[in-house]
């Protein structure tokens, strides 16, 4: 089956310190976009959670304190990550229920503007 698409398609994931919007942060951003003609473009980067990583939290994606140490913060990140999903339908697991929802609070919280309404997620 051949999928036709007439805006690119954003694949995307997050890792995060936990599963609570507001008091959790990301740790790492996954985007694959499927471009109409047929191409891929990748972006994934750790992300500085500015807090430490529950053990919990790092038994399920394999991302520890040491790991994101060096990593740029998120408000550094935002305005590339916003380039990356810019013109794209959303698209991943549970996307509409955490990833979404995760991504424009911790937008938010670093004052950055996103209508996560015109992702067609």
């Amino acid at each position: 089956m051949k999928l036709t698409l007439n805006r690119p398609l954003a694949v995307f994931d997050l890792e995060t310190t936990g599963v609570k919007i507001g008091r959790d942060r990301i740790v790492q951003i996954g985007i694959v976009r499927l471009m109409p003609d047929g191409s891929r473009e990748s972006y994934q980067t750790l992300v500085n959670p500015e807090m430490l990583i529950p053990a919990e939290a790092s038994n399920v994606h394999g991302i520890y304190d040491a790991d994101v140490a060096d990593a740029p913060i998120l408000a550094d990140l935002a305005q590339e990550v916003l380039r990356q999903l810019d013109g794209c339908d959303l698209s991943g697991f549970n996307c509409m229920r955490f990833d979404v929802p995760f991504l424009a609070e911790e937008f938010h919280r670093v004052g950055v503007d996103w209508d996560s309404s015109a992702t067609g997620c």
